[in-house]
């Protein structure tokens, strides 16, 4: 049942950011180019985050969605370090905003590439307002270790 609610999530939220609206936003279909990379990155960021998520037991639902959990199913009870998760904290945002920015050099959209770059500020909001407090209240001193082994995104600054 949680491999069915991590799909269920995965067309619900990052399907619809980082496939339908970028859809939505070009009408051009057509195209080969170094943005097919740039997708295939995201889609394996996202899809390798999401396996190691469900194989701790959890999907990648946000905290506050948990009256929604019979659908959309909790987050992991631990910290996930593991696979991409030591190079960055948050490899399916990476991911995401990867594969936006992919379909914006591959349809060859302004639109989509200015929709990509105001998803940057947006998740990072998301991560430093709503998800880390979150995290650091629940999961202590492993996250707080964690956040100082990983950096947030790739640069060390932060």
């Amino acid at each position: 049942m949680l491999w069915i609610r991590g799909l269920i999530f995965t067309l619900l939220v990052p399907y619809m950011v980082a496939v339908a609206i970028p859809q939505a936003i070009t009408d051009r279909r057509d195209g080969w180019s170094i943005g097919w990379v740039l997708i295939a990155i995201g889609v394996t960021f996202y899809v390798v985050s999401l396996l190691r998520f469900l194989q701790v037991g959890g999907t990648p639902t946000i905290y506050f969605a948990r009256p929604l959990r019979a659908v959309l199913g909790e987050e992991p009870q631990v910290v996930v370090e593991t696979g991409l998760y030591r190079i960055t904290r948050n490899p399916m945002y990476v991911g995401v905003i990867t594969a936006v920015l992919g379909q914006a050099l591959l349809y060859g959209s302004w639109g989509v590439a200015l929709y990509g770059l105001l998803l940057m500020p947006l998740f990072h909001f998301v991560v430093t307002v709503l998800e880390e407090p979150h995290l650091r209240k629940e999961r202590g001193a492993a996250y707080e270790e964690y956040c100082r082994r990983v950096p947030r995104w790739f640069a060390r600054s932060q």
